[in-house]
């Protein structure tokens, strides 16, 4: 497996020089950047294929848990923070792990372990494996498979999730985080345009204003995922033929 590609977020200069250190003198694990706050991080997370995220709560703009609902869905977090008191919110948002400062390099190890068995896991199960046709969620008390061609888009709401489908004009609304549900979908067929929007790109069938627009509902994009749902578009319109 190639080394797993971090960043190292946090807003206390101290804390981020002794983690920026862990992560060089770990040999499966390579410092693309570190960053003083999270929103100084969004690009470089969201446009340089980044695999780990070293990440400290509480921050001054943009929080921990806030931004950890916003980073793609292949990218996984650690959480390290002086508060115990996040924890079940940490792992609502998918955390791999949850360290307490001050953090020795045995409990750092602990956790990049932790991240190396999960990507070699997700390696093993992507390599050679077809795509998926359908999905099977609980809802209510009940399990539903949904055929992933039905799926127009999803929406974040906390704790849930609803499922708008192309059949019924309706949805299905099931308990878990969005980011956990979209790291089931098929990446190829989907993509986040809004922290609480994910979308199916091949049933996008009109944009307005910066604006997905599905029948009376419309999803805006936000400045986060503007640039890469822009190249997206760019490469699908076509240009109009000059006469020669």
């Amino acid at each position: 497996m190639r080394r797993i590609r971090c960043c190292v977020i946090d807003d206390e200069p101290l804390a981020l020089d002794l983690i920026k250190s862990y992560v060089e003198k770990t040999q499966f694990l390579e410092l693309v950047n570190a960053f003083p706050s999270a929103s100084s991080a969004i690009k470089t997370i969201i446009e340089e294929d980044i695999d780990l995220v070293f990440l400290d709560i509480q921050m001054s703009e943009l929080n921990g848990t806030e931004f950890a609902r916003v980073v793609p869905p292949h990218c996984r977090v650690v959480f390290v923070t002086a508060f115990d008191r996040y924890a079940v919110e940490a792992f609502r948002v998918n955390a791999l792990d949850y360290l307490l400062k001050p953090v020795n390099y045995s409990e750092f190890m602990e956790a990049a372990n932790r991240a190396l068995r999960w990507f070699a896991l997700e390696e093993r199960a992507t390599s050679g494996k077809e795509e998926l046709d359908s999905i099977i969620v609980k809802s209510e008390y009940k399990l539903m498979q949904i055929p992933i061609d039905d799926i127009l888009y999803i929406e974040g709401l906390k704790d849930y999730v609803k499922i708008y489908l192309e059949s019924t004009g309706g949805y299905i609304m099931s308990l878990m985080s969005l980011k956990t549900f979209e790291t089931g979908l098929p990446s190829s067929r989907f993509m986040r345009v809004h922290r609480s929007f994910v979308v199916q790109m091949s049933k996008v069938r009109l944009i307005e204003r910066n604006r997905i627009v599905f029948g009376k509902q419309y999803i805006p994009i936000s400045d986060t995922y503007k640039n890469v749902f822009s190249e997206y578009i760019n490469k699908h319109i076509l240009s109009p033929i000059k006469d020669e």
